[in-house]
């Protein structure tokens, strides 16, 4: 009986290639019996390299229970079957689907996310039920024409891919209502899509689009348009007509000012953190008047308008890492703010402490200073923990008692000899020179060697490590945070003794495999790059790592033997678009994370 079983599950020679060793494990009878009661089917997850001929001959086969002849109650009335409308073939290893897919004419939804697959059959056009269609993380190059033929597709995810371009007559699915196409290899949006009035949500993120066209505009139930990391220097004016637009992400791009949104009347989220905007327009922000969210940090911003009161629902304002030396008192009155962020500011008339003490506390001091007279035009500024370039020298007290040598904040393009002429005999513990305009690394930075333990060179534009700092091995932190850095020599495998590395914020697109071999190393801050993958064996190495930051990278997937770090703790990875740990678990804080790692480790 069980090799009969065994002969049936295998298709008992039904059809051509069954019954060989590459055969997929099989689907249990018990789960085809409950998908013909509920039209569902969950396959995720089961290893199959493809799909068993008898799931897509469900609802055209006699059931095996029916051919050994059982006696059936009313639950298991398989003539009575429902026709599957629901199939998840998700995290297999499939490399193709079978154009037998057009067996089952009632799907709803097909979820073939995170295969191999390189190509889609053309039978999918057939499938004119369809819904739903999830191809996502897989090889795809391209999309059939045939998949233009489904009339009721209302969401489609095609996002990380390999797809250079789309089909020119995509805007035929007049259904769709999301559409995902971000972490592909597009250029070119094609101009049909101002056909798809009843889109609602668009992804186009992190591809390589140097344009949108105007047509866009034409999408008047587009709620949802996400461009970040592309290379878009503009925003066509005419997307300025999206009446119903209500969040646009525009992160990591290349403009250089805020677009004008004058009919975006119901726009609640603005995200355009990462760009080259220089300047806020006064005219741009009053348009604004529904707007919750203002994200602009890591821009070239130098002064906020006060006009940015107008924005009175704003509950979210971001202008960390800019250029800004002076804030509007009248920002206080907002009533609705509850985040500001001004960190990394080169702000005079504020000072450091306050900043660390929360939004509340600002908004509140802000509002205090409404009243009060600025400060004439000879009058000298107070200095503060933020004092400007222009009003700074070097501080021979905080060299000599400190141990300190300060030059932040100056926005300079290297560092002038005086300053560490001024240095003479005395030993140096602390180097601060961020906040600069620094290329490289400071060439006379090695005459510092002997004593040196803590360097800050962040805020600045270098793009590469420089001989010079891989001498200084006495020490102990180094923060190199937004810089232009893709890279970390080999060399500086010499800094034996450092425990606090800070690389947040640059243009890492791999893990700096030096970084493996230093052993005292407690704390990497990595976050905000574009790294891809770990190692975990080389991390378990390090014996002494407590932190691990890699937030906000494009993991793809949390390698489970990284469970085995059993020594951090604080491991923080969220904003990767790896599926697991889903956030549920990352919320539950490292140690629980680590532990779902472990359970994952094959045996």
């Amino acid at each position: 009986m069980a090799a009969a079983r065994r002969a049936r599950a295998g298709g008992g020679g039904a059809g051509p290639g069954f019954g060989r060793a590459a055969e997929p494990p099989a689907v249990p009878q018990g789960l085809l019996r409950l998908a013909r009661r509920s039209g569902q089917l969950n396959l995720a997850g089961r290893g199959l390299t493809h799909v068993p001929e008898h799931v897509w001959r469900i609802n055209l086969d006699t059931p095996e229970e029916a051919q050994q002849n059982l006696s059936f109650g009313a639950a298991d009335r398989w003539w009575e079957q429902t026709d599957l409308t629901k199939l998840i073939l998700a995290s297999n290893k499939l490399q193709s689907l079978s154009e037998d897919v057009q067996l089952l004419p009632a799907l709803t939804m097909l979820d073939v996310h995170d295969n191999q697959l390189t190509s889609l059959p053309s039978a999918l056009g057939q499938l004119e039920n369809l819904q739903k269609l999830d191809v996502s993380h897989n090889k795809l190059r391209s999309l059939p024409e045939e998949l233009l033929q489904l009339p009721r597709l209302r969401s489609l995810l095609v996002q990380h891919n390999e797809l250079s371009q789309l089909p020119e007559g995509l805007g035929q699915l007049l259904s769709l209502e999301e559409l995902d196409v971000s972490n592909n290899q597009l250029t070119a949006i094609p101009t049909s899509f101002a056909l798809l009035v009843n889109l609602v949500r668009l992804n186009l993120a992190c591809n390589q689009l140097k344009e949108l066209p105007a047509d866009l505009s034409a999408m008047k139930s587009l709620r949802q348009l996400d461009c970040t990391k592309n290379y878009l220097e503009t925003v066509p004016p005419k997307l300025a007509t999206m009446a119903s637009l209500e969040q646009l992400y525009l992160r990591k791009n290349k403009l250089r000012s805020l677009p004008e949104l004058p009919s975006c009347k119901l726009l609640k989220e603005l995200h355009a953190g990462e760009n080259q905007i220089e300047i806020l327009n006064a005219e741009n922000l009053k348009q604004l008047s529904s707007l919750c969210v203002l994200e602009l940090r890591d821009n070239k911003i130098k002064a906020v308008p006060e006009e940015i009161t107008v924005l009175q629902k704003l509950e979210r304002l971001d202008l960390a890492n800019n250029d800004i030396s002076r804030l509007p008192y009248t920002l206080g009155n907002l009533p609705q703010l509850k985040f500001l962020a001004l960190e990394g500011n080169p702000l005079r008339t504020i000072r450091r402490d306050l900043l660390q003490k929360g939004t509340q506390e600002l908004l509140k001091y802000l509002r205090s200073k409404i009243q009060d007279d600025a400060p004439g035009p000879n009058e000298e500024p107070p200095v503060t923990a933020m004092t400007l370039p222009s009003q700074s020298k070097v501080n021979i007290h905080a060299i000599t008692t400190l141990k300190l040598l300060d030059y932040s904040d100056k926005q300079a393009a290297e560092i002038p000899e005086a300053v560490f002429d001024a240095v003479g005999a005395n030993p140096v513990a602390t180097v601060n020179f961020s906040k600069n305009q620094l290329r490289e690394i400071p060439p006379r930075l090695v005459e510092l060697k002997d004593s040196v333990c803590d360097v800050s060179l962040g805020f600045n534009k270098i793009s590469s490590i420089s001989s010079e700092l891989c001498l200084l091995q006495k020490l102990t932190h180094l923060d190199l945070r937004n810089n232009f850095l893709t890279a970390l020599p080999e060399e500086m495998e010499a800094l034996k003794r450092l425990h606090t590395i800070n690389l947040a914020f640059n243009r890492f697109k791999v893990f700096p495999s030096v970084l493996y071999h230093l052993p005292a190393l407690e704390n990497i801050l990595l976050s905000n790059n574009q790294v891809g993958s770990i190692d975990p064996v080389q991390l378990k190495g390090l014996d002494k790592l407590g932190t691990l930051d890699l937030q906000n990278n494009d993991l793809l997937q949390v390698p489970p033997e990284l469970g085995n770090c059993e020594n951090l703790r604080s491991l923080l990875l969220e904003g990767n678009p790896f599926r697991t740990p889903r956030a549920a678990v990352l919320a539950k804080g490292t140690a629980a994370v680590l532990e779902y790692l472990r359970s994952r480790i094959p045996c």
